[in-house]
């Protein structure tokens, strides 16, 4: 599942045509496809990669570290595996089971589906859809629209929506300083009509039901693989801090580089260390308790903290020239600036 050396490479020397491009090479989505990292959390039957989450935490810390964009991409495509369990196996193959698949879309409701015979007319728009220029199928939430209205007081009902890209129009509208090249533009939908059998909801099992990651509290799931993105990109900034100040021959920052280098490894260890146990008890017991939830929800709000105080301290002490948005130590800080606004990193 790891990377090679000349596969890092290889990704790193991308990474600035990716920026400057706004997308993912071919070259670099193809050693997704190959590694069937998009698939990480789709049940094996379904061509999928079923793997541990601790396991998958690491391998998006370690794809983040490679190049930020590439990690986030990852990490967001391999995300969309979670929704197995909420659609019929017919379903979930005709969605996951090829090597290229892969879902891109939102879990705002910023959008309405009226009912219609045998399905839902659907129209919105959704930010932040990452991945949207390769994503094979997207999937949103709308508002049911009522024909007489909502009634006072009364909560809207939500419809989750399972799309094909030639019913989705891409707005390029991600337009941020940092993680550039994920594509995390808005998806658009116009009076698209949006068959029942192609709706889930997140109260209803309908496979697979026995895969022990589908266990695993939603949130809780959603803020583990953001820190995973955070750690990774700050590991990566660290060593290009190093590498930068190396060439500079400046010691008393070579030092401060290396002792929050140190300092950041023992917080790693420490999230993981609960990261591991939460996973422990979801094996034994088939679920997690409330105290361990917030536990997790804690350590990935620390671990981003962390993360990003590695930045907050060092950036200052590199210098105007690191101030250059061509270089590694520049745009790995303006990615992990970025990964860590995410609102589940946040608090």
């Amino acid at each position: 599942m790891g990377f090679t050396e000349q596969e890092i490479s290889s990704i790193r020397e991308q990474s600035h045509q990716m920026e400057q491009k706004g997308v993912i090479t071919p070259e670099s989505l193809q050693y997704i496809y190959d590694k069937k990292l998009f698939h990480l959390f789709v049940a094996d039957d379904l061509e999928g990669n079923m793997t541990p989450l601790p396991e998958a935490i690491r391998i998006f810390q370690e794809c983040s570290r490679i190049d930020g964009s590439f990690g986030w991409l990852v990490t967001i495509g391999a995300g969309g595996g979670y929704f197995v369990p909420f659609m019929t196996k017919e379903i979930g193959r005709k969605v996951f089971a090829h090597s290229e698949a892969v879902i891109a879309g939102s879990g705002a409701t910023t959008g309405t589906a009226l009912r219609v015979d045998g399905g839902y007319i659907v129209n919105g728009r959704w930010k932040y859809c990452s991945g949207s220029t390769h994503a094979t199928t997207f999937t949103a939430n709308a508002i049911l629209e009522k024909e007489n209205g909502q009634g006072s007081g009364e909560a809207p009902e939500i419809v989750t929506l399972i799309m094909t890209p030639e019913q989705v129009h891409i707005d390029k509208d991600w337009n941020t300083f940092g993680l550039k090249a994920t594509a995390s533009h808005s998806m658009v939908v116009t009076g698209a009509f949006v068959p029942d059998e192609m709706t889930f909801s997140f109260s209803e099992y309908r496979s697979h039901q026995e895969e022990l990651l589908y266990k695993y509290p939603f949130l809780a799931f959603a803020q583990t693989s953001f820190a995973g993105v955070a750690m990774g990109l700050a590991d990566h900034f660290l060593e290009a801090a190093e590498e930068w100040m190396n060439a500079r021959g400046n010691e008393k920052v070579l030092a401060e580089i290396i002792e929050q280098t140190q300092e950041f490894a023992r917080q790693k260890d420490a999230f993981y260390m609960v990261l591991d146990k939460s996973w422990e008890e979801l094996s034994q017991k088939g679920s997690l308790s409330p105290e361990m939830e917030q536990r997790i929800s804690s350590e990935c709000i620390t671990a981003a903290k962390d993360s990003l105080s590695c930045g907050l301290k060092l950036f200052p002490m590199l210098g105007l020239s690191a101030c250059m948005e061509d270089t590694a130590v520049n745009r790995t800080w303006r990615d992990l600036q970025t990964a860590c606004q995410h609102a589940l990193l946040r608090g």
